[in-house]
């Protein structure tokens, strides 16, 4: 018996949207419960986001240190970003971050993982990409701003990485998700890699154009 989530949704009786954002909003539904009443259900409402685990010769993975607002902190975490134009191919918004985060562009793509960050409170869907045959980028460094003017780099291997998640020391869902993820992977040696998606995997949480 195979274990996998399924698609289903609950009426809604009444839906609002209290707060909108620059990228996100606030959506606020009455959602009829099994017995036959209803409860309210607030939620942020989120475009969705790529990941990239990027995965060098020597078994290093290529982290940035960002401000983190919300929780005050600067966080270790892999190049990310927003699906912030509709239907657009996650391979290719992929690309884009690692290019515009890390100047790095990859050989070999696959599909790590596709998570819900939150699913009681956010909508968010996220792809994990594994990049692997790394080499610098040609053509002129994205120029960066805000927090990302002051973003650190490093290549740490994946042991490393391993050990910090485990050990609490590393908090950022798309770094810990995909080292942990990768790391699975590679216990079954090559033929673990070997049966990840391909990077163009249909992706049902966010569907995208060809």
């Amino acid at each position: 018996m195979g274990i996998m989530d399924t698609p289903e949704e609950w009426r809604v009786t009444a839906t609002a949207t209290p707060f909108v954002g620059n990228k996100t909003s606030v959506r606020t539904d009455e959602v009829v419960m099994p017995d036959g009443s209803t409860a309210t259900r607030d939620y942020q409402v989120h475009p969705g986001s790529v990941a990239v685990v990027a995965l060098d010769e020597q078994g290093r993975v290529l982290v940035l240190k960002q401000y983190r607002h919300p929780v005050r902190q600067k966080l270790w975490e892999i190049p990310a970003g927003l699906l912030d134009v509709p239907g657009e191919h996650p391979l290719r918004a992929a690309q884009r971050e690692l290019f515009e985060e890390a100047h790095v562009k990859a050989e070999d793509w696959r599909v790590l993982t596709d998570i819900y960050t939150t699913p009681g409170g956010c909508d968010e869907a996220i792809r994990i990409f594994l990049a692997r045959g790394l080499s610098a980028a040609e053509g002129e460094r994205f120029e960066v701003s805000e927090e990302e003017a002051d973003m650190e780099f490093a290549r740490v291997p994946l042991g490393e990485l391993v050990r910090g998640a485990l050990a609490g020391e590393l908090h950022n869902n798309c770094l810990v998700v995909g080292v942990l993820a990768l790391s699975a992977a590679l216990a079954s040696g090559e033929e673990g890699l070997a049966s990840l998606r391909p990077a163009d995997a249909a992706w049902p949480a966010r569907p995208f154009e060809a």
